[in-house]
């Protein structure tokens, strides 16, 4: 038995004991193939959140987006999805803010067209 057989095997065993209960072999490697996927999905939108804070772009919530979605599979983003989102500006609903939508809005629409002008136009 290779390396890769015995991963494969040790991924199934895992989502047989977490997560929802597969019924066949094949419902868990289908699940194991959207976790990764998920996962994989939710860090690059967390890392791309991560480098719009210094750049212009909306970086709290889209870093707060991205980490709703490691939630679902990873105890640690859970925990650090709350001290985000206490972060983000909100009003009195609870929402985030018209000021924040609009220089959110503001900022990324000026970050996208300031790259087009650098890569195509100037």
């Amino acid at each position: 038995m290779n390396d890769d057989e015995t991963l494969a095997d040790a991924l199934i065993a895992a989502e047989y004991e977490t997560g929802r209960r597969e019924k066949t072999e094949a419902g868990a490697k289908a699940h194991v193939a959207i976790r990764i996927a998920r996962m994989t999905a939710g860090g690059v939108i967390t890392l791309t959140g991560l480098a719009m804070m210094p750049l212009p772009g909306p970086g709290l919530p889209i870093v707060a987006i991205g980490l709703a979605i490691l939630a679902r599979d990873v105890a640690w983003a859970e925990r650090l999805l709350g001290h985000v989102t206490d972060r983000i500006p909100t009003d009195d609903d609870g929402g985030i803010s018209r000021s924040a939508i609009i220089t959110m809005a503001m900022t990324g629409t000026a970050g996208i067209l300031g790259s087009v002008w650098w890569f195509f136009l100037r």
